[in-house]
């Protein structure tokens, strides 16, 4: 067996062992951190250095397993797409792996199940390990309703509480809806093919209705996975009342396996490319960006804001999928290369800031109980490395350089401004408004989080626990601290990834980024010298230089020094944290010009003594217009089918009768 896949086989049995060995965590709580956490990490350590492997080498390696159905075994295989999300997979389990046995110590005396936790958590690694691994229809449904179900127990993991039972009830919901949708296109791709497998669908010739259909059917399933607008309400739901590192791994993990199942079968089963699946895929994300941040920017709850950023960032994402399946559909094959690797690059983007974020949330949680940015204030001073690291995140996601969210993010944009080369004058047309949209979306998104990080780590504590905060154990800092030299990393050396990503291009399309690295590892060239580069170790040095040059003219007095002082308080009693700018009101002017877009309900209540209290709900509006009359539908027809339970024998015995006539009836 090649050693890639002995690496991948490796971390899958390292997963399914901290799975199984989580059982005796009923009894022995520190099985739990001291064990299956460890194992976890060592999956995704297996999982990275086989994603690594597999890109370096650039092979294919494919074999059957002995399991399965007696006609349908399971067939594995590992290609640089596949290595490349075993890699996303094993960064982020790794980091997962340090702070899980902190999070494990908090709940030891708990009512929660510890067993539970570590069984579930071991099994949704391995369902997402799988579903890369797969290379036939029947095993990727199994992995993908494996990775679905174990999640579900872990959104449901803090039960007492009834949000999170409703949440995880939509989530499993939805997650079968999508799950069915997918099956179907797998199913119409299989009726053409002659077969399950994923290399018998790949030579299978589809007429362009039937293509179509299918398109149409994993774009569902798997936009529903990655929480798309308008089929990402169970998102904000599910994400913030999971344990937070389970939120780390369904942000910056999950969602990048839907986005795995959908170039799998669009750019390498299916195989065709047609502008009108490009222009639907660009209008969907670009739908998904905006609203994704200004949904974020609306919320109080940091945990909530970080799920609906990532219903933003996965909108990116598919803005630059869009974009290659454009170009590709019209003959521009390195311009397809561009937007395909901006993708990429910007999934494992959003994996290592998402989980450098959710983490931090976390680590916040777990030293001051809150969760409400209203609530806090003035973290910076009580936990230094939390705060550090977290503002590495917020500067990533914000695509700010030398921070790897400005690579992926002018990638895009570097591929959007091609559009020039297009013949049709309504794709030259689009493709520019959806650059808007996204250059929208980045402003948006680096005030979304200067309010995160300024309402969360400066100024005042604006409640006891806040106040009480200190800082949290070492195994949540390293992990925070892996995932922020991450994004410092991607961010830095873009041009030495990308020659590794540039593989899975060339695999996928035959084309890669000739011009990647034509002025050396140090600049970044995306279509050519004289259109763009960059340089991110430039960059760094002329920031060090300035920061140098500044420490020397303060040093000679040159420059007078900034004297610390108390604010002008007009005469009056000094400031409290009660004076101190609101996540409410920093929003205030963003929600008053797309106000149309939400469902707000505003009120002033005054209460005795002249105290006013301000009530703010901010609703999203997808949810009354498509979810709620579903939802309504389903408990209608619920209770009518209640009425058939009679409780009279005769009645029963009726229907039993009647089912079997209406089937003799259709057999016949």
């Amino acid at each position: 067996m090649d050693t890639g896949l002995l690496l991948a086989a490796f971390a899958i049995a390292l997963a399914l062992t901290s799975s199984a060995v989580s059982l005796g965590a009923g009894r022995i709580p520190q099985i739990l951190r001291m064990l299956a956490m460890p194992l976890l990490g060592l999956a995704g350590l297996s999982a990275l250095a086989a994603g690594l492997v597999t890109l370096v080498e650039g092979g294919v390696i494919a074999t059957t397993l002995p399991l399965g159905l007696p006609w349908l075994p399971w067939r594995v295989r590992l290609d640089p797409l596949a290595g490349f999300f075993f890699t996303l997979i094993g960064i982020v389990s790794c980091a997962v792996g340090l702070y899980g046995p902190v999070y494990a110590r908090a709940i030891e005396r708990g009512r929660e199940s510890l067993a539970a936790l570590g069984v579930f958590t071991g099994l949704f690694l391995t369902g997402m390990l799988l579903v890369v691994l797969a290379d036939d229809a029947f095993l990727f449904m199994v992995a993908w309703e494996l990775m679905s179900l174990s999640s579900y127990f872990l959104v449901a993991f803090q039960h007492e509480n009834g949000a999170n039972r409703r949440a995880a009830f939509l989530y499993l919901l939805m997650a079968h809806i999508g799950g069915l949708a997918i099956l179907l296109g797998f199913g119409v791709l299989a009726a053409f093919g002659g077969g399950f497998g994923f290399d018998t669908m790949r030579v299978a010739e589809l007429p362009f209705i039937w293509s179509s259909i299918a398109f149409v059917l994993v774009f569902l399933g798997f936009g529903m996975k990655a929480g798309l607008v308008p089929l990402h309400a169970w998102l904000p739901e599910a994400h913030p009342v999971a344990p937070s590192h389970i939120s780390a791994l369904m942000s910056g993990v999950m969602l990048k396996v839907a986005v795995y199942g959908f170039i799998r079968v669009i750019f390498d089963l299916i195989g065709q490319f047609h502008w009108q699946w490009g222009v639907s895929v660009l209008a969907i994300g670009s739908v998904s960006a905006i609203m994704g941040v200004l949904y974020a920017l609306m919320q109080n709850d940091l945990k909530r804001l970080l799920a609906y950023s990532s219903v933003e960032n996965l909108g990116i994402i598919f803005i630059g999928l869009g974009l290659a399946m454009v170009f590709l559909s019209t003959g521009h094959l390195v311009l397809g290369s561009l937007a395909l690797i901006a993708a990429l690059y910007h999934s494992i983007n959003h994996a290592m800031f998402k989980g450098l974020l959710f983490l931090g949330a976390g680590a916040i949680l777990h030293s001051t109980h809150e969760h409400d940015l209203e609530q806090m204030g003035g973290l910076l001073r009580r936990m230094p490395w939390t705060g550090l690291f977290f503002l590495i995140g917020c500067l990533s996601i914000s695509a700010l350089p030398p921070f790897n969210g400005f690579v992926s993010e002018w990638l895009t944009f570097q591929s959007a401004l091609q559009a020039w080369q297009l013949d049709s004058g309504v794709l030259r047309s689009l493709i520019p408004i959806a650059a808007a949209v996204l250059a929208l979306t980045g402003a948006l998104a680096a005030a979304c989080f200067v309010k995160a990080y300024g309402i969360a780590f400066l100024g005042q504590a604006r409640s006891r626990h806040v106040r009480r905060a200190r800082p949290v154990p070492f195994g949540m800092r390293a992990s925070q601290g892996l995932l922020a030299a991450m994004c410092l990393l991607l961010g830095v050396f873009p041009a030495s990834v990308i020659a590794l990503v540039d593989v899975v291009a060339r695999q996928l399309l035959g084309e890669g980024l000739p011009q990647t690295t034509a002025q050396g590892w140090l600049w970044l060239t995306p279509v050519s010298p004289g259109t763009a580069s960059y340089s991110a170790p430039l960059l760094i040095v002329l920031l060090s230089l300035g920061a140098v040059a500044v420490a020397w003219m303060l040093r000679r007095g040159l420059v007078r020094r900034v004297r610390h002082c108390d604010a002008w308080d007009c005469g009056f009693t000094p400031p409290t944290a009660r004076m101190q700018y609101t996540a409410t009101a920093f929003a205030q002017p963003i929600r008053r010009v797309f106000g149309v877009l939400f469902h707000i309900e505003e009120s002033i209540d005054l209460r005795k003594g002249g105290e006013a209290h301000h009530r703010l709900i901010v609703r999203d509006r997808a949810w009354g217009l498509l979810y709620a009359p579903v939802a309504r539908a389903v408990e209608s027809a619920a209770r009518r089918v209640v009425k058939l339970q009679s409780g009279n024998i005769r009645v029963y015995l009726g229907w039993t009768l009647s089912t079997l006539l209406v089937l003799l009836w259709i057999i016949s």
